[in-house]
């Protein structure tokens, strides 16, 4: 029976992944992968808090203007405020790219959602965090609606997915028919404040003959779901006990009220 394990809990250095898999790990993510074994797994999908409560405009910053009044990450994610200094955040996640890469296999991949954004009246398209980094392909996720209330650009509909991978990656046959822009709805019944589809991680993992798969920004544990439905390992982390104890009960079909 899956459980949730304490980054403590965990040896400095692991010499397998016997210990967490199919587990949830409460704990920082970067501290938790520093403990994990290099190539250890075949896929690592993720998508980290956006930073969003740093920003020229005031759509995140406090409610101002009532905008996000209903929006559950006006207050920023259980233990993370969201709000960074923009060198800060992007170096942090930097180190934690560089240990996905780490951690997975020679013939691995990393599928890491970010979004893009408009900041200072410029577009900020992270290359800031992954410059240099192995990616091989970018996939837009095409979401359904959203709100824009600047006069000054389009409303974004979409966000990215880098596909960074290690040299001999390949997908599973039949599945490069998909091409680079997924339409699919954001998921509309889950209390986390940003989560996954289940379609959409679904699609990812169901495209790869990877058996263990490490989502170290786990939230509600929609890659373990999926990684479960399509008869996967799987290794989550978040740093909440909220979270953790969320995507427990939906690992173990308690009382979910979402998918």
């Amino acid at each position: 029976m899956p459980k949730i394990l304490l980054a403590d809990s965990l040896n400095k250095k692991e010499k397998n992944l016997e210990k967490v898999k199919n587990n949830v790990v409460l704990g920082d993510s970067l501290d938790v992968m520093k403990r994990l074994p290099s190539r250890s797994f075949d896929l690592i999908v993720t998508s980290p808090p956006y930073n969003l409560k740093n920003s020229t405009g005031n759509g995140m910053k406090d409610g101002r203007g009532g905008k996000w009044e209903s929006a559950a990450l006006q207050n920023g994610y259980q233990q993370h405020s969201d709000d960074m200094p923009y060198d800060e955040y992007c170096k942090w996640q930097r180190k934690c790219l560089r240990q996905m890469l780490r951690l997975i296999k020679d013939d691995g991949a990393v599928f890491y959602n970010h979004k893009w954004r408009v900041q200072g009246g410029l577009l900020q398209d992270r290359q800031e965090i992954v410059k240099n980094l192995p990616v091989r392909q970018i996939i837009i996720w095409r979401r359904k609606g959203g709100i824009n209330f600047n006069s000054g650009y389009f409303l974004p509909t979409f966000e990215v997915i880098y596909m960074l991978t290690k040299s001999h990656f390949k997908l599973e046959k039949g599945a490069n028919k998909y091409g680079d822009v997924w339409d699919i709805m954001q998921e509309m019944n889950n209390p986390h404040p940003a989560p996954f589809p289940l379609e959409l991680i679904e699609r990812i993992i169901s495209s790869t003959n990877a058996q263990t798969i490490l989502d170290p920004f786990a939230g509600s544990g929609t890659t373990a779901i999926a990684a479960m439905n399509n008869n996967r390992n799987f290794v989550c982390i978040d740093n909440s006990p909220v979270y953790c104890e969320m995507a427990l009960k939906r690992i173990n079909g308690d009382n979910w009220n979402g998918r």
